[in-house]
């Protein structure tokens, strides 16, 4: 119907202007006319219209090729008060031209304006709304908008299953469940169970939620509707609730099936604190809606929601509740044997080498989770292609560990040899500080390659991981962090803001063992974290606590980096000369692994190349003859050897 008021209006529009463009006549000015009313150069009538008057000239009048006898000449005559009896003066001179006066009917001076507006309304309905309309699925008159915009996964369009899915085996254990419920709900309805509704997968980003989600896709039998949270947001009002029905709709139509809510903060955050704080917010309705269909699975229905998070904290009680999302799946960073499983399914797609140890990798990757380890790997694999390598090897695994971590290493900044001193002497105190501490984890490497925003780092690598933190591994970890600036202050004769990461790592930790874990004897068993609501206004009086208790928590604090910060002085000053060869040896070769550090604090000397040698070496391939030898490489044959330049 729509369609056929366009091709009409459009005809209309285009008689309109056609009707015009066929108007022969010219147009001439109230100069010429006069002049040619004068001169008795018309013939026949002239009509003078409101805001023109139309005529025709004398065939004894010559005009150029082209031009029409017939003209017009827009005149606003109604500003002359003798125009009337000036033109009845001349043209009683020539009594063979009559003149009249046309009034324009309303509609006639209506009718063009109004179908140009009514054709432009439609052309941009058509073109605009109906095209958006189009892009979001279809539909009448802005219905488009709200067809949902999941895509359909199943075993033909994802190749990813649970065998590309490691380090959470429980996860994979629980949603295997309801893989199989979906296969054969007979099994668990023979006692009277019910499958859970809806699945919530948590965990910290990175950690293998969506790929764990494209898995169940890959290992279910069922359609798998998956969408983003903020795929349902717009800012037309109610268009997310109408996609939230349409997709749940259409799953109900398909059923059994999977419908994946990736990221679901985006539409499922507190009501009432929004960005409107009122009903009418688009999020809060899309939120509704969800509440509302979630509510709608009857115990026949075969859909079975699953909503992945990184917020927990932020989503809305009644979308969390039993009943919606009955099922809270933690999905966790994965530990060491996890990080080893991870680490074989990323390894097995790159070409290693025989040295490559997966299990000393995994150790020294403490809190990475499943996407920084496959980054890891790929950044090895760039790293051996660069350098023209047959395959990867561990020190290309290690520098992708650092670079992934810290970022690249800056080898080309120019650094002062004075800091260049200072960080030699700051990492050597916490390397040392590491080794000769027993509680404290093994030391890796330590180096004074500039990395990121470091200066240097020095690496540990951790026999396992940690779930529980005992006072003296975290005295150990504070010595550790205070023996870079007490290595600058003892050897450097004076303090930098390289040990700022220190600092706030040392306090964040102290804070932690008095205020959480209940390792202060003045504070004893007794939790104060958490207690003062009102930061900004303390005096509000929303703390738990004295003001008298919190100045015995600052004192515990400071107390406990007071302790470690003498017990690591005492230890350097014990080991000056250990220190001292440490610094040097770093200095010399700029990098240093567990192994060489141990033997220059045993006195002993290591034999490898220094970091200036490594570049000459490397220079001086281009050499010739003699200066090779010079700088130790093998000469080539001469037959090898490019022909030098001619003279001049």
């Amino acid at each position: 119907m729509f369609g056929w008021i366009i091709i009409i209006g459009l005809g209309l529009l285009l008689f309109v202007f056609i009707n015009r463009g066929l108007d022969s006549r010219r147009e001439i000015t109230a100069d010429q006319f006069w002049t040619y009313v004068e001169n008795g150069d018309l013939v026949g009538e002239l009509v003078i219209k409101e805001d023109k008057i139309e005529g025709t000239l004398g065939a004894n009048i010559q005009l150029r090729k082209g031009e029409s006898h017939k003209f017009y000449v827009s005149y606003n005559y109604t500003a002359e008060e003798n125009f009337d009896q000036r033109l009845r003066e001349k043209l009683a001179k020539h009594p063979g031209v009559t003149h009249r006066y046309q009034q324009r009917a309303w509609w006639e001076a209506l009718f063009p304006n109004l179908l140009v507006t009514v054709v432009i309304f439609f052309l941009i309905w058509f073109f605009l709304f109906r095209r958006i309309g189009s892009a979001a699925g279809g539909g009448g008159f802005l219905g488009g908008f709200g067809r949902s915009r999941h895509r359909l996964l199943n075993k033909e369009t994802t190749s990813v299953t649970f065998d590309d899915v490691a380090g959470i085996n429980e996860a994979k254990e629980e949603v295997g469940e309801v893989i199989e419920f979906l296969k054969n709900p007979r099994k668990f309805q023979r006692l009277g169970g019910r499958v859970p509704r809806g699945v919530l997968l948590i965990g910290e980003p990175g950690c293998g939620k969506t790929l764990l989600a494209k898995a169940i896709a890959g290992e279910a039998d069922v359609p798998f509707f998956s969408i983003s949270g903020s795929d349902f947001v717009e800012m037309f009002v109610g268009v997310g609730a109408s996609r939230v029905r349409d997709l749940f709709k259409q799953a109900k139509d398909s059923s059994p099936c999977i419908i994946f809510l990736d990221e679901i903060d985006a539409v499922g955050r507190r009501r009432g604190v929004g960005f409107g704080g009122g009903g009418h917010d688009e999020r809060e309705q899309t939120l509704n809606a969800i509440l509302v269909e979630m509510d709608g699975f009857g115990s026949s229905d075969q859909v079975i929601v699953i909503a992945a998070t990184n917020r927990m904290d932020v989503l809305d009680p009644a979308l969390t509740r039993p009943g919606r999302f009955d099922r809270q799946i933690s999905v966790p960073l994965p530990d060491l044997q996890g990080r080893y499983d991870i680490l074989k399914i990323y390894a097995a797609k790159v070409k290693c080498g025989p040295d490559v140890d997966l299990h000393r990798v995994a150790r020294g990757t403490p809190m990475f989770s499943g996407a920084d380890l496959a980054a890891l790997v790929n950044e090895a694999a760039i790293a051996a292609t660069m350098q023209n390598k047959e395959y990867v090897e561990q020190e290309d695994m290690e520098e992708a560990r650092d670079k992934v971590r810290w970022g690249r290493a800056r080898k080309s900044r120019v650094v002062d040899e004075t800091e260049k001193s200072i960080t030699a002497y700051h990492e050597a105190g916490h390397a040392l500080v590491q080794m000769l501490t027993e509680d404290a984890d093994p030391l890796h490497k330590v180096s004074i390659i500039p990395r990121g925003p470091m200066g240097g780092a020095t690496f540990s690598l951790p026999e396992k991981d940690r779930y529980i933190y005992t006072r003296r591994y975290c005295e150990a970890q504070l010595r550790v962090a205070l023996g870079g600036r007490l290595a600058e202050e003892l050897f450097c004769d004076d303090i930098s803001s390289g040990a700022a990461a220190d600092i706030a790592a040392a306090t964040d930790l102290a804070r932690k063992m008095v205020l959480d874990w209940g390792m202060s004897d003045r504070l004893g068993f007794v939790r104060y974290s958490g207690q003062q609501q009102n930061v900004m206004l303390p005096d509000l009086g929303n703390k738990e606590y004295s003001y008298k208790t919190a100045e015995t928590i600052d004192t515990e604090i400071k107390a406990v980096i007071d302790r470690a910060y003498e017990n690591t002085r005492k230890l350097l000053e014990e080991n000056r000369t250990q220190m001292g060869n440490l610094a040097q040896a770093l200095l010399k070769y700029e990098t240093l692994d567990a192994q060489e550090a141990k033997q220059i604090i045993e006195g002993k000397a290591i034999d490898k190349p220094t970091m200036t040698d490594l570049l000459d070496r490397e220079h001086a391939k281009s050499f010739p003859g003699e200066l090779k030898a010079q700088a130790g490489v093998p000469d080539t044959p001469k037959a090898d050897l490019p022909p030098l330049p001619e003279p001049g």
